[in-house]
C-alpha cells in the first residue's frame, strides 16, 4: 500500500498544476475579451499585455491565438511581434543585469544551454536566429538565458527576429476560430487549422535539426583550432 503515497501525490500536484494552468488561462481569455472592447487603444493594451507576461514567465501561446481572432492575422502578427520583442528585450536585460544568480540557478544543469552559449561565442546572430524558429527551446526562459551569454544586444534583437513564421502560424490559428470563447476549447480542429499546425511542427523539427547540425559543426571547428595551439604550446614548453 505504502508505494500508493508516492503516485497519489504525483496525481494531486498534477491536477493542482492542471487547475492552476486552466485558471490562468481563463484569466487571459477574460483580459483578451476586455481589450477587445477597448476600441481604438486595444492594440496598445495588448502590446503591454504580452509584454507583461513575455517576462513573467506566462505562456503566451493563447494570448498569441487571441491575437487572431481579435485583430486578425496581419494586425495580430505584428501587435504580437512588437510585444514579444519588447517582453524578449526586457527578458534579456534583466536576465544580463539584475537576476544573472536566479537566471544561472535556472539553467546550471541543462547540457542544452551550455551547448548553445558555447556556440553563441562564436556565431551569436545566426544560432539565436535558429534557436527563435524551433518550439523546441522554451521561449521565456530563453530571453532570460541569453542575458547571461556574450551576445550583444544587437545580435539578440536580430537573431529574435527569427520568432515572426511562429507567429504567423499562431495568429493564423486562432483567426480560424472565430470567437475567444473558443480558445483552449476542446472539438474537432479545422481542416485549415490542422494544416497549419503541421506546417508549424515541420518548421519546429527543421528548424531543431538545423540548430543540432549547425552547433555540432561550430564545436567540432572550435576543437580542430584549439587541438593545434595546445600542441604548439605543449612543443615550445618541452
Amino acid at each position: 500500500m505504502l508505494p500508493l503515497a508516492p503516485a497519489l501525490a504525483q496525481e494531486g500536484a498534477a491536477a493542482a498544476g492542471h487547475s492552476l494552468l486552466d485558471l490562468l488561462q481563463s484569466r487571459l481569455v477574460e483580459t483578451l475579451t476586455w481589450i477587445n472592447g477597448l476600441g481604438a487603444i486595444a492594440p496598445v493594451a495588448f502590446i503591454l499585455l504580452y509584454l507583461v507576461i513575455t517576462v513573467a514567465f506566462v505562456p503566451a501561446s493563447i494570448v498569441t491565438l487571441g491575437a487572431g481572432v481579435v485583430f486578425g492575422v496581419v494586425q495580430g502578427t505584428v501587435l504580437v511581434f512588437i510585444g514579444a520583442m519588447l517582453g524578449a528585450t526586457a527578458a534579456f536585460l534583466v536576465g544580463r543585469y539584475l537576476a544573472r544568480d536566479w537566471v544561472a540557478g535556472r539553467i546550471a544543469h541543462s547540457p542544452k544551454f551550455q551547448a548553445i552559449d558555447d556556440a553563441i561565442g562564436r556565431e551569436g546572430r545566426k544560432i539565436i536566429f535558429l534557436i527563435r524558429l524551433s518550439p523546441a527551446f522554451p521561449f521565456n526562459l530563453l530571453n532570460y538565458a541569453l542575458g547571461l551569454t556574450q551576445v550583444p544586444l544587437k545580435d539578440y534583437v536580430l537573431g529574435t527576429v527569427g520568432i515572426v513564421p511562429g507567429t504567423v502560424l499562431y495568429v493564423y490559428l486562432g483567426s480560424l476560430l472565430g470567437n475567444l470563447a473558443m480558445l483552449g476549447a476542446g472539438g474537432e480542429p479545422d481542416p485549415q487549422a490542422a494544416t497549419a499546425q503541421w506546417a508549424l511542427r515541420i518548421i519546429g523539427l527543421l528548424a531543431t535539426l538545423a540548430i543540432t547540425i549547425y552547433i555540432t559543426r561550430i564545436a567540432r571547428k572550435a576543437l580542430r583550432e584549439a587541438v593545434p595551439k595546445e600542441e604548439a604550446s605543449g612543443a615550445s614548453e618541452s
